[in-house]
């Protein structure tokens, strides 16, 4: 099954969590490949602009296969950075960069910006991106005060405009914590929503901080804390990291 990664903000680990998931279905045996319709914040490298997200993937698993559609320099929603660079994003050669991926890969992670109504174009939304590439989300959550809230409004978007919600992962999510708020906050969006927490991400310092070390820790994070099977819906043999 092909998936759209979308957050209930901007920063809570969308990337972190496709990256990871890409590297275990590659390492798996699949042809993964990580599409990224459009990038705000690109950097200039080699006098082109890349997409740091997909950088961040390639450093994980050099062989995951990457496409991006736009790459924009200002960090702000895609429509105000399309403008800001003097561009236009087509929504036709969003859909056909897509299908040209999934036609090259067993599975396609396609890894939206910021939350379901960022607006990529006009009235466009990243909702509307993903029902235009007829994609289930999975949602990445923060795991702080305020998370039930914005977790259940971005289900909300997502249903309301007809999308499958496929589950939540909790990313970044500190260990050993004492804070109610942090330990009881999954289970409540579970309770109040009918939608499965598929993964609760350990905070790890050589992930979320750029540290050395860090594919490995991350792919080792995905298998022992995500519900790989449940997500793509197949069967594989047992993970082991």
């Amino acid at each position: 099954m092909n998936i759209f990664v979308t957050g209930t903000d901007t920063g809570v680990g969308k990337t972190v969590v496709t990256a990871g998931l890409a590297a275990v279905m590659q390492s798996l045996g699949y042809i993964t490949g990580v599409y990224k319709p459009v990038q705000s914040g690109a950097v200039e490298k080699n006098n082109e602009l890349i997409a740091p997200d997909l950088e961040f993937v390639k450093s994980i698993d050099q062989n995951v296969l990457t496409k991006v559609s736009y790459n924009f320099k200002a960090p702000v929603a895609p429509s105000l950075a399309a403008i800001l660079d003097n561009a236009k994003v087509y929504k036709n050669r969003l859909k056909i960069d897509y299908e040209s991926m999934k036609d090259s890969c067993d599975f396609v992670i396609t890894e939206g910006a910021g939350g379901l109504l960022v607006p990529v174009v006009d009235n466009f939304m990243i909702r509307d991106l993903a029902k235009l590439l007829d994609l289930p989300v999975l949602i990445v959550a923060r795991p702080d005060l305020g998370t039930i809230n914005h977790t259940l409004l971005t289900i909300e978007a997502a249903i309301a405009r007809g999308l499958e919600v496929l589950g939540v992962i909790i990313s970044n999510y500190p260990s050993g914590t004492d804070d109610i708020a942090v330990k009881t906050s999954p289970d409540i969006i579970a309770e109040l929503t009918g939608v499965k927490i598929l993964g609760i991400l350990p905070r790890v310092k050589e992930v979320y901080n750029d540290e050395p070390g860090k594919p490995e820790a991350l792919i080792d994070m995905v298998i022992n804390n995500i519900d790989v099977q449940s997500l793509f819906r197949i069967k594989i043999p047992k993970l082991t990291s």
